[in-house]
């Protein structure tokens, strides 16, 4: 028993090393936007000699021209539809491949997982020169279409997992009491399939909600940028970095996504753990 217990407790303290290690940098970034530029570049102190609320207000009116709350819609604009298409469109289509027997279905499934060992660099000018052609450059419209059209591999996969894992007398049973495959898909699956949707969501809105790369390639309009462009151009704009001004709007920015995971993690452990021994 004392074994066990001092065993534990090791446990227990390098899980709490390692996250304050984790944590720590989010932290500086939270007292830094409380800080002067003298500060964060002289002092060596955790905390602010004295909080300066001047950061988040300047910070907010960004350039003058277009605020954060205008980049905090355009953000907004891109994650709602492409997280609600993405789990949408990968419900369906694992649904397919674990519900249905079809000719050359294990073939395509394989297809489909070899996507996954593409690497995204390879994309990134056909992806371009694609869009460009249907007219879809300095829109959103390159996040909403691949998130309609399922392509994100990954979630079809863990939604597969996790169909592998309901009993297919559930659908038997639904089918006697009349039900076709697209009842049975929202009336006895997704219910079901709630903690890995949900947890797609926290994936996927995260993801996007912090891509850089996409957004600087397919928008070229200041008044279209999210917010991970918004910050950067904070960068740009300046002659000399106001960096408590970017602090503050970065700790703003990932706000809603700490809320989110908190308010959800349940659901997103519940999702992660039953597609990955399930499958």
């Amino acid at each position: 028993m004392k074994k066990k217990k001092y065993i534990r407790w090791c446990s227990f303290i390098l899980i709490t090393v390692i996250g304050i290690c984790m944590i720590y940098p989010l932290v500086w970034m939270f007292f830094a936007s409380f800080k002067t530029n003298e500060e964060i570049n002289l002092a060596v102190n955790l905390l602010p000699e004295h909080f300066d609320w001047s950061g988040f207000i300047k910070g907010w009116d960004s350039s003058g021209q277009y605020t954060f709350t205008d980049f905090f819609i355009n953000t907004f604009v891109i994650v709602v539809p492409t997280v609600l298409f993405t789990v949408i469109s990968c419900t369906v289509v694992a649904y397919g491949f674990a519900r249905f027997s079809f000719k050359g279905n294990k073939l395509l499934f394989g297809v489909m997982l070899s996507t996954l060992m593409v690497p995204n660099a390879v994309l990134i000018i056909p992806r371009y020169l694609l869009f460009r052609d249907f007219g879809w450059l300095d829109s959103y419209m390159p996040f909403w279409m691949p998130a309609l059209f399922a392509c994100y591999p990954f979630f079809i996969y863990q939604e597969v997992q996790f169909l592998r894992g309901i009993p297919k007398e559930l659908d038997e049973a639904a089918k006697i009491d009349g039900c076709n495959s697209f009842q049975i898909l929202t009336r006895i699956l997704i219910p079901i399939l709630k903690p890995s949707m949900i947890s797609i969501c926290i994936f996927q809105t995260i993801w996007t909600w912090n891509d850089f790369m996409n957004p600087l390639i397919y928008i070229n309009s200041v008044s279209k940028y999210p917010l991970s462009l918004a910050l950067r151009m904070g960068l740009d704009v300046a002659a000399s970095t106001n960096w408590n001004e970017i602090m503050s709007m970065a700790c703003v920015s990932i706000l809603p996504l700490v809320i989110m995971f908190f308010c959800l993690q349940k659901y997103f452990v519940e999702g992660i753990a039953s597609s990955g021994l399930k499958g």
